[in-house]
This record gives C-alpha cells, structure tokens and sequence, in this order.
C-alpha cells in the first residue's frame, strides 16, 4: 500500500499542474451539460406550411388561422398555385404544402365530404412525418367542429357521439425532453471525459519516456494500473457530482430514487470505464493511436446505448450488441433513477452487469501491460 500510495501522489500531482486536462474533465463536461440539452430536443415546433387556398371561403381562413394558432407551424406564405408551393419547399421556405381546393366550402356542405392536398418535404424525415402527423391531426379535430357535423336531436343541438382517448404520461406528465435528454447526456459526457483521458495517460507515459523509468522499478502492474485508475475515479466522481447540480440548477431536475443508489451505479460504471480506457492505452504506442481506437468505440457506446433511439426498435444483432456495452446500462438505470425513483432490487440485475465489465476490462488491462515493453 505504500508504494500504492507514492503512485497516487505522483498520478494527483500530474492532474492538477496540468490546466488543460483540468478544463476538459471539469469545465467542458459542464458547459455542455448546460448547452446541448437546449438544442437535443426531438420535439418538432415551428413547420413551415406553405398554405395554397383557392377557395378562399369562411372555412378555409377558419382552417388556416386554426393551423397558424396550434403552436407547432408557422405560414411559410400563400401561394397562388400548387406550383408556386412547390417552389417554396425547393427553395427550402416550406416544409409542407397544404392545397385547399376550389369549392372547398361548398362541397362540404353539400357533399360532406371534400379532399385536400398535403405534401411533404421528405428530406427531413424526422420533421417531416411528425409535421405531417401534426397537420392531420389538426385537420382532424378542424373537421370534428364544423357545423355541418352537428346534428339536430328533439330540436336541440348535439355533436356526434364519439369515443374519445385521453392519455396520460407516467414519470413525465408534460412529455417534456429535457427529463429524458439531460440525464442520457451526463452519462454520454461522462463517457466521453473518462474514456478519452484515461486513454491517452499510459500513452502519454511511452511518449515522454517515463514509462521506462516506472519499469525498472518493483511496482507491481495491478499497482500500477490501479495508481492510474483512482485519481481519475474521484475525478469522474467530481464531474458527476457537478452534473447533478447542473440538471437541478438549470433544469429542475432532482433524482426521485436514491441518490446513494445512483452514485454506487456511477462508482462501478468508472470503474469499467476507466478500466477500457486503461486498456486501450496499453495497446496504443502514440497518443494518436489511443484517440482514434477510443473514439471508434466510443461513437459505438453512443450509437447503440439507446439514447438516440430505442433499444427495442433495433435488430436482433444490433440488441444483443448494445447489451454488451457498460453505456447502455448506465443510461438505462440513471433515468429509470432519475425519473422513475426505481430502488436497487429494481436495477440490481444492471449492477451485475456493470460489475462485471468492471472486473473484466480492469483484469485484461493489468494482463495485457508489459513492463518488458
């Protein structure tokens, strides 16, 4: 313990007489925390419509100012054709045209029926189909309020007998992002931060020559490995500390479960993370080898942890993929945490899996470094 004990000094010393590697685990990790949540937002709001009304009745300025008022689009013009709305979207003015035909009002009245012409700019899928959607429902609940589709009962005036659905959202009644957002992206900072450093440090050893200089020494390696991996634990304890405070300052988010849960899932996480960056950098000669080998796995982390998209929706292979990484995990109890206030019997099984990764990586880090090397 000892000689484990010079080896922290050494590792603390380096970390803080280096600002640049202070700034980017404590300073960067918390301006993006406050930053990105405000643009990571899968909510679709201000769709351009390009409104082409050649019916200009009653109803269609009612329909039109209905779309306009919803919150979610905004009129983008009116174009005197179908054409001229094409144009608009071409030019990237318009994200929708919506064609209100001649006799608009009329045949509703008399026909009960009239069709209108909506098309969409694909390019966008996202925007696109939920846009779309918006503008049917729209459409849908116009049609619903029309007072051809009011009928006369015993010489009173009743609507139309319909089922009606109101939904309800559990652990985030508003359906707000920013509850499902923030907390993926401490832990996607988190991994980043962790990952990257711990990455480049043994790497950073080889480069300057000090590593020869460790070798001729008695240390042991899981000595050596673990004086590399405690001064950046209690550093990625530090950050996610002052991400908490950052999702309760700025967002209002405060964890509903444990918070003695939260930080032992987040203690065992660094662990496995720090130990696959450890690893990494004993494969790496040059510090640019470590970057590139880290952020290839790291984009993986991102991409298949189920912060983008859902688990669920993806393909056998790519499931059984996303289990195998420690992000997957940590951003699934973090928010059902978070969120859902879920105890540790209800996450216990994800611990399991943390631990193991931790247990793994470390031992194949300390297996795979050479002193002879």
């Amino acid at each position: 313990m000892k000689i484990l004990r010079f080896i922290l000094q050494k590792e603390f010393r380096q970390i803080l007489r280096d600002k640049t590697i202070l700034s980017m685990m404590l300073f960067a990790p918390i301006m993006q925390l406050i930053i990105l949540p405000m643009a990571a937002n899968f909510e679709v709001k201000n769709v351009n419509v390009a409104f082409v009304d050649q019916d200009h009745s009653s109803y269609s300025q009612k329909l039109a100012h209905k779309i306009a008022s919803s919150g979610y689009f905004k009129m983008a013009g009116h174009p005197n054709s179908y054409k001229e709305g094409l144009e608009l979207i071409e030019y990237g003015d318009a994200d929708l045209v919506l064609e209100i035909p001649s006799g608009f009002e009329r045949n509703l009245v008399r026909e009960e029926s009239q069709k209108v012409n909506l098309s969409v700019d694909a390019i966008n899928g996202t925007k696109a189909s939920l846009g779309a959607a918006y503008l049917v429902q729209v459409l849908a609940d116009f049609n619903a309020n029309l007072d051809i589709n009011i009928k006369l009962s015993n010489g009173q005036i009743a609507p139309n007998t319909k089922l009606s659905v109101i939904s309800s959202n559990w652990y985030n009644p508003k359906a707000e992002y920013k509850y499902y957002m923030v907390p993926g992206i401490l832990v996607l900072l988190l991994t980043l931060i962790g990952g990257f450093i711990t990455a480049l440090n043994i790497v950073k050893e080889k480069e300057i020559g000090t590593i020869e200089q460790i070798n001729v020494t008695p240390i042991q390696k899981w000595q050596f490995i673990l004086g590399k991996l405690i001064p950046f634990w209690v550093m990625g304890i530090i950050v996610f500390t002052l991400g908490l405070l950052v999702m309760y300052l700025f967002y209002g988010i405060f964890p509903k479960g444990s918070l003695w849960v939260l930080y032992l899932f987040a203690s065992v996480y660094l662990v496995a993370l720090l130990g696959f960056g450890l690893l990494i950098s004993t494969f790496a000669d040059t510090q640019l080898q470590a970057m590139f080998i880290a952020f290839f796995f790291m984009m993986v982390f991102m991409l298949m942890s189920g912060f983008f998209t859902s688990i669920d929706s993806m393909p056998d292979w790519a499931i059984t993929v996303s289990n195998f990484t420690p992000v997957t995990h940590f951003i699934k109890v973090v928010r059902l945490i978070v969120l859902k206030g879920s105890g540790l019997a209800d996450v216990g099984t994800e611990l399991g899996y943390l631990a193991l990764f931790a247990v793994v990586l470390n031992s194949f880090a300390i297996w795979n470094y050479r002193k002879t090397s």
